[in-house]
């Protein structure tokens, strides 16, 4: 697949033939749920990954790694694969294309000490190569296209990302993602988008940039420090997942119609909703709880006891009744369909 092919691809349904940068929202464990891709994605983002699949629980059949790889309304779909050992990231990568994937992407970036620890995620920056004979060995076992996302380093010391994209280059990936920190800051700081330029000069194959991109100015911003092709979107987007879908249409140029309160407030429902349905209602409740906080801070709209009652009820009734206090009574907006303008 070539460079142009692999773009026309992320950007998808959303922006067919368009040269505009492909903006993707970003692979959060934990977060990047089912039902909040499908928003996203809905909603005008160029392509969307899962949250990070732990390769050996996936290759052994375990149920919840299933349904982190579960992409089903979404196009393209990109499972995102973590582990340490070549054989088991492979049969993922099998598993997860013969179950619809349409693209793989590697993780070798998240900072987590759950993860790192395992020698996984970032952890594989520190041995390029070992981190090159994972590559291959995913690369060899899918036709589809191949991604990596890496840090710049794990730490400032060794500040390897150019190294390890000219090997991805080499072994026949697709694209890189490039966080614009190092390992050991996590994430404090600013993202540097300008340490992501290096990568963009080594390789041949697109490079995504990411870190910090909260709004079209920083998007913008992003692509011109960087020369990346595109750029990702993480943490902005949790309680936003329309976010992505307006700095995409700023980038090709189209004004971005925000969405009402209403409209919001009716997102946010529907993705409790997809929740409690994929997770059934005790692990819904426990699972949507994250999102619940970041909506309601979205949202601004709630005191703290009632802010606090929306993120500990057991109650979907109560729930989705607080939701809508959120996004609608402060500002008393009147109601308007999903899909329709104000």
């Amino acid at each position: 697949m070539t460079r142009d092919h692999y773009l026309s691809a992320l950007r998808g349904a959303n922006d067919p033939g368009a040269e505009s940068p492909p903006v993707l929202l970003a692979p959060l464990s934990g977060v990047t749920d089912l039902h909040m891709r499908r928003l996203a994605q809905r909603l005008g983002a160029s392509a969307v990954v899962s949250e990070m699949v732990a390769a050996a629980e996936l290759a052994k059949g375990d149920a919840e790694s299933q349904v982190r790889a579960e992409g089903a309304g979404v196009d393209p779909h990109v499972v995102q694969l973590a582990g340490c050992a070549p054989e088991p990231m492979a049969e993922a990568a099998r598993i997860a294309v013969a179950n619809g994937a349409d693209a793989i992407d590697i993780n070798m970036g998240c900072p987590a000490k759950t993860v790192t620890g395992g020698e996984s995620g970032s952890a594989l920056m520190r041995d390029l190569d070992h981190a090159a004979r994972l590559l291959a060995a995913v690369r060899d076992a899918v036709d589809t296209p191949v991604t990596v996302k890496m840090r710049l380093g794990w730490d400032h010391a060794s500040l390897n990302a150019a190294e390890l994209a000219r090997r991805a280059d080499a072994i026949g990936l697709n694209g890189v993602t490039v966080h614009g920190r190092t390992r050991q800051q996590f994430y404090k700081g600013r993202a540097d988008w300008s340490a992501i330029r290096p990568v963009v000069e080594a390789v041949r194959i697109p490079v995504i940039a990411n870190g910090d991109v909260a709004s079209l100015d920083e998007a913008r911003a992003c692509l011109a420090q960087s020369g990346a092709a595109g750029v990702m979107v993480g943490r902005a987007a949790v309680g936003r997942p329309w976010l992505v879908g307006e700095i995409a249409a700023g980038l090709a140029g189209r004004a971005a119609v925000p969405l009402t309160a209403e409209q919001r407030a009716m997102v946010a429902a529907e993705h409790y909703e997809g929740l409690i349905a994929l997770y059934g209602p005790a692990m819904g409740v426990r699972h949507a709880r994250k999102h619940l906080a970041a909506y309601a801070d979205a949202a601004d709209g709630l005191s703290p006891d009632d802010r606090r009652r929306l993120v500990t009820t057991h109650d979907p009734a109560e729930a989705l009744s607080l939701l809508r206090r959120a996004f609608l009574e402060p500002a008393g907006r009147a109601t308007t369909p999903l899909g329709e303008a104000a």
